[in-house]
């Protein structure tokens, strides 16, 4: 779920909000009505860095990739909102 905020509500509520965002909600913070930031849970065990000798392997081994099922996967993963 995502909620706005405005940047003057975040401060005056920090520890609320933090609480919430620890149990799962996602803020957009605005300044002057307009959106300036989000503020959501970090997912736990999610790499952010896959390292050059991770992808050299990789495409050592021929792996081969359904572009549709790919495609599909990255459209879930992917806010396009952004």
């Amino acid at each position: 779920m995502t909620r706005t905020i405005a940047q003057r509500e975040l401060r005056n509520d920090n520890a609320k909000v933090m609480e919430a965002v620890a149990a799962g909600e996602t803020f957009v913070v605005t300044r002057n009505g307009e959106p300036v930031a989000e503020l959501r849970p970090l997912r736990p065990g999610r790499r952010t860095f896959v390292s050059r000798e991770e992808v050299a392997a990789l495409a050592t081994v021929g792996l081969r990739i359904d572009p549709h099922q790919f495609r599909a996967d990255l459209d879930r993963a992917i806010d396009q909102d952004l």
